[in-house]
This record gives structure tokens, C-alpha cells and sequence, in this order.
């Protein structure tokens, strides 16, 4: 059975999913699961990447030993982490994680030679704390000699995928969330490198469009996992392939990307690089064919992990939506604020969020519960209002991929407030949109138009009505 391999990390997890095609559909099957997270190294919140490299393995025997090798491999996490080598190869420093506060005062920095309306006309990308060229500048304002002993860098799933194999690519997706990159070239900005201070030499390394095969698996790997496979970048930044595996209906169908961030988005052929859209809040970050992915980014069930997390991990996801259901709490906190990206507290900084605004203090879990979720599809309607102001579109329908699928409450609301159908599925998006890369390129499909057009025969979709 010809068969493919997605290794999906997120932030607090990842997971080796296989999927075949039998009669038209895709099948998938979980092989292997593992949990991730950062932690305090050298005075910075670091991933672990020996631990993840190792996870990436294990999960590749876990696939030999149910029978399944395939063909060919990716692998998508999260975007702007890097990790800088010497000319050995070898990794210079920690992957720091993007929520270490080392970036504060980059963006400040960075404009005194290049104006962030510059800045957001050539790349698009909104401003972030952890957008990658913020990170550049601090590591190199903490560490000056890296810009001699380093001579490279890789995102973290272009690293793993180095591990694997001993070749070196950027993938274009990931390569465009960091604001190194023109949006309308798809090539490297010296524009920005240069106001930035960043090195020439650390950008020697080709860029690849999603879909591009890297090699083989080492020898050391082989023998490690049992086989050899074409190791493939797919869209390895994981929107970029959540994107990929929204079933929308039509073209006037709004995304969203629905994890430990929520990404609410729309395709287009072409980024809108104007200053109207950065002061909104909307990036431009490239997809598949080199579409864009006009998105803004929301805080996400990152705020309900951190309260689930608090509380002992003694409800399941389901039993906090409940919970946020049968609260009659009005109030509700702004899930775009900064405030929550790494708080020591998360129920205490979302409780010090409503006393700000002169909101009543919550008396149960049930009413901070339900203060996040309101706000977060109160943040939906508010966006795709924008959206659609900003691209001149008219949306007919949100259409969610992702874990907070699963988010019965959320999706109801999201539904009432917005006034449009959500369609919620499949849960495992980003996965499938990786498999998708590797499908397509195999000539599984035709394209990406084909492979969306099997996901409702494969997968369950739920609709919630307005």
C-alpha cells in the first residue's frame, strides 16, 4: 500500500499521521504522539531540539513497525524559530522559542533605519515581538560573535529535515512569515537584511516552493528507522498547511487555521501591502503556488491550554466548552492583545483584563472560560469585517480546520455573531495539508483543487448555522 507521512508540531504537541487512498478517499491513521514545549535554558525559553529530532525518529520506527513505510515524509511546525550553524554543521547557540521576550525594543531598533511602513510594504508581515528579524537583531545584539562563527540558518522544520537527510532548503511559506522576505519577489529583501545588520552569509541557502523534495534519508537514519524515503517540504509552516486543507466551498469562503493560534484568513493571488491593512492587524504570508494567505493572527486556544494547564488538567476541552456554554458572563477580553502571548497567570491576567475595562469579576471558571471564548468570536466577526473591507470580498461562509474544530461553543458563537455558516473540519488540518503537498507532488492528485475535493467524502465537517 502506497503510503505518505506527515510529522505535524505544534507548540504543545506533534504527531506522525499516515494517510493512503482507498476508493477515492483519504484514510489516515495516528502512529505516533508525542508532547513538546519550551523551556528556561541559558536564560531563554528554548525548544528542545535534540528532544524533538528524537520524537521525529521515534515516530518514523513507530511507523515501520506497523507495517507502514512511506513514500515520502514531511514535516511542518510553527513559523520564525530558527537555528543558526557552524561550518560544520553544527548548531550555534539554543532554538530559542518565539515567545522569550529577548526581541523586546527590536522593532524600535529596526526603525531607526528602515520606517515599519517600509518595512510592511516590502514584506507585509504585521509587526510581531518574535517576527524572525527581530530575533536576528537580538541574537546578535546578545551574541556578536555569532555573526562570524555562524554561517547559516534554518527555521525549525527546515532543521529537522537537515537532520534527516544532510541537505540544507528554506520552504517559502515558513521563509515569508519573518519579515525577511519581499512578498512580491518571493526572494530575500536586502533592504531589510542590511537596515536589520544581519549577515550576508547567513542567506546563502537556497528557497524552495511547498512541494519541493530535499533527499533521501541518511545512511544513520536508515539504519535508525528501517527504511529510506524521500524526505519533501511541504507547506512546513503549519497555517500554511492548514490552509491547504480547508474544504471551502467557494472562493469567497474565509479561513481559519483554528490551534494553539488562530489564524483568520482569506487566499489571495496577490499580497495588500498597504499600511490600512498592517494598522488592522493583517500579515501577508505566502501559500501554496505562491498564493497568499491574508491573515490575522489571534491568540487561539493558547489561552484555553494555559488555563487548562492551571487548573490541573482536570476537565477535557469539551467539558471547559461546556462550562463556557453555561456561563451567562456578558463580559469578554480582546484575544488579540499581546498581554496574553506568555503571562505567568493566564486566569489571572485574563481576570486583570476584564478589571481593566470595568467588567464584573468573574466568579467561576466557567465565566473566564467564557470571557476567552466570547472574545475570541467576537475577534472573528470583528476581523472578517475587515477583511472584507479591506480586500473588497464578500464572505459567504467561515470555513475552520484545526483542533478548535472541536469547539462546540466557540463555533456557535462565532456562527450567531458573524451571521454566516461555519463550517467546522477536519480536525486535523495542518496534517492533511502537509499529506496534500506530498500526494500532489506523488500524483495522487491532480492539484490542490482535486485533494480539497476529497476531504468531505474523508472527513467528518459540521455545520453551525447562524
Amino acid at each position: 500500500m502506497k503510503c505518505y507521512l506527515a510529522v505535524d508540531i505544534g507548540a504543545s504537541g506533534g504527531r506522525h499521521i499516515v494517510a493512503w487512498l482507498e476508493d477515492g478517499r483519504i484514510l489516515t491513521r495516528e502512529v505516533y504522539r508525542f508532547e513538546n514545549g519550551a523551556q528556561m535554558k541559558n536564560g531563554h525559553l528554548c525548544w528542545d531540539a535534540e528532544g524533538l529530532l528524537g520524537h521525529v525518529v521515534a515516530g518514523m520506527k513507530a511507523c515501520r513497525e506497523q507495517g507502514l513505510v512511506p513514500v515520502s515524509m514531511g514535516i511542518d511546525t510553527w513559523g520564525v524559530d530558527f537555528a543558526l550553524l557552524n561550518r560544520d554543521g553544527g548548531m550555534v547557540g539554543d532554538l530559542v522559542a518565539y515567545r522569550d521576550s529577548r526581541t523586546e525594543g527590536m522593532d524600535a531598533l529596526l526603525e531607526e533605519s528602515l520606517p515599519f511602513e517600509e518595512l510592511y510594504r516590502i514584506t507585509g508581515i504585521a509587526k510581531q515581538p518574535f517576527n524572525t528579524v527581530y530575533q536576528m537583531m537580538a541574537v546578535l545584539k546578545e551574541h556578536p560573535e555569532y555573526r562570524e562563527e555562524a554561517v547559516d540558518f534554518l527555521l525549525t522544520p527546515e532543521y529537522l529535515s537537515y537532520r534527516l537527510t544532510g541537505r540544507r532548503g528554506h520552504e517559502w511559506t515558513n521563509l515569508s512569515t519573518g519579515a525577511l522576505m519581499d512578498a512580491h519577489t518571493h526572494d530575500w529583501s536586502l533592504e531589510v537584511r542590511r537596515a536589520a545588520g544581519l549577515p550576508d552569509n547567513w542567506f546563502q541557502t537556497p528557497v524552495y516552493a511547498p512541494g519541493t523534495a530535499l533527499g533521501r534519508l541518511t545512511p544513520e537514519v536508515q539504519k535508525a528507522v528501517g527504511f529510506d524515503t524521500t524526505v519533501l517540504l511541504p507547506a512546513t509552516h503549519d497555517t500554511g498547511s492548514a490552509y491547504m486543507a480547508v474544504p471551502a466551498k467557494d472562493c469567497h469562503a474565509a479561513f481559519l487555521s483554528s490551534g494553539t493560534w488562530s489564524l483568520l484568513g482569506v487566499e489571495l493571488e496577490h499580497p495588500v501591502t498597504r499600511m490600512a491593512c498592517s494598522n488592522a492587524g493583517f500579515t501577508n504570508e505566502g501559500g501554496w503556488n505562491y498564493t497568499t494567505r491574508f491573515l490575522k493572527n489571534i491568540m487561539g486556544m493558547w489561552m484555553l491550554q494555559c488555563i487548562r494547564k492551571e487548573t490541573g488538567r482536570q476537565h477535557s476541552y469539551a467539558e471547559m466548552a461546556e462550562m463556557a456554554a453555561q456561563s451567562t458572563y456578558a463580559a469578554y477580553v480582546d484575544a488579540t492583545d499581546n498581554r496574553f502571548l506568555a503571562p505567568e497567570s493566564m486566569l489571572e491576567e485574563v481576570k486583570a483584563a476584564l478589571r481593566s475595562q470595568g467588567a464584573p469579576e468573574p466568579q467561576t471558571l466557567g465565566d473566564v472560560l467564557r470571557a476567552v471564548t466570547l472574545g475570541l468570536a467576537v475577534c472573528y466577526r470583528d476581523s472578517i469585517r475587515e477583511m472584507g473591507e479591506l480586500t473588497g470580498q464578500t464572505f459567504t461562509s467561515i470555513n475552520i480546520v484545526g483542533g478548535g474544530s472541536q469547539n462546540v461553543t466557540l463555533n456557535r458563537l462565532t456562527a450567531q455573531l458573524t451571521g454566516l455558516p461555519v463550517y467546522a473540519g477536519p480536525t486535523e488540518g495542518t496534517a492533511l495539508g502537509n499529506l496534500a503537498a506530498q500526494m500532489i507532488a506523488d500524483g495522487a492528485f491532480a492539484g490542490l483543487a482535486a485533494f480539497r475535493a476529497a476531504l468531505p467524502d474523508s472527513f467528518d465537517i459540521v455545520e453551525y448555522c447562524s
